[in-house]
């Protein structure tokens, strides 16, 4: 003779509910470790544009300088792209 199962497995809401909480956590295309898994996504995301947006105000601060400054622009030019005056010579240190 077969045990009898716990009235709390014969009841249909139990059950029911219990499907329910299985389905919705592990087998739905949203279940908990997908939103886990986008809400990390979503902090690196928004880790990320916080960084571009402040190399985005640099990037801005530094065009608005070489536009009115003319002494800074020659500076950046010979820096950044190596650009000399005729009958120049530039020697260039590379620190190790």
């Amino acid at each position: 003779m077969p045990k009898k199962l716990p009235s709390l497995f014969r009841n249909f809401y139990f059950v029911a509910t219990a499907c329910f909480l299985v389905w919705m956590l592990f087998l739905d295309s949203n279940d908990l470790i997908s939103r886990f898994k986008m809400s990390s996504k979503l902090r690196s995301l928004e880790n990320e544009k916080e960084y571009y947006q402040e190399k985005i105000t640099e990037a801005e601060k530094d065009r608005r300088e070489l536009t009115t400054n003319k002494e800074l622009l020659e500076k950046f030019a010979r820096e950044k792209y190596l650009m000399k005056k005729p009958g120049e010579d530039i020697f260039i240190i590379e620190e190790k």
